[in-house]
């Protein structure tokens, strides 16, 4: 499964994108559990969010939602965290 994260806006306005691939992952299924409660919690257009907060492009193998700040679900987070920690 590819996870690609891409967070925009911020006080800054720098974008940053990150990506994994859970091929080789000892965590892969849990990977895969948390991306499949963070997706469908996801809008089909970017939602309107708070001044200089995030808003986040989330694709997990070609389905793309997106979600922002404040309102993002705690299993979002958590995949948002760990591809943006992780991802090349």
């Amino acid at each position: 499964m590819r996870i690609q994260v891409r967070r925009t806006g911020g006080f800054a306005g720098i974008e940053k994108t990150a990506e994994i691939d859970t091929a080789d992952r000892a965590d892969a299924g849990d990977v895969h559990a948390l991306a499949g409660r963070a997706v469908p919690d996801g809008h089909e257009e970017p939602p309107v969010g708070v001044p200089d907060g995030f808003v986040y492009q989330l694709t997990v193998d070609g389905r793309t939602v997106y979600c922002a700040d404040p309102r993002l679900t705690a299993a979002q987070r958590d995949l948002i965290s760990l591809v943006l920690k992780e991802g090349a």
